[in-house]
């Protein structure tokens, strides 16, 4: 019985970890990776856009 009590916890976490595998393969594209990634292209650009824009503002008027 010692057996069964010593290979639960792995298996428990083996199938935990086969079914996120799962679950993250399934959302991969499909209807909302335009929006998505219309996000993550918006969120870039703001972030460079208020990189440039400090770079600026740092360099000082006389640069």
């Amino acid at each position: 019985m010692d057996y069964v009590s010593a290979l639960l916890p792995p298996f428990v976490m083996a199938v935990l970890f086969i079914s996120v595998i799962r679950v993250i393969v399934k959302t991969q594209g499909g209807p909302n990776k335009a929006k998505e990634d219309a996000v993550v292209d918006a969120a870039l650009a703001r972030a460079e856009n208020a990189r440039q824009a400090g770079d600026r503002d740092s360099r000082g008027p006389g640069a």
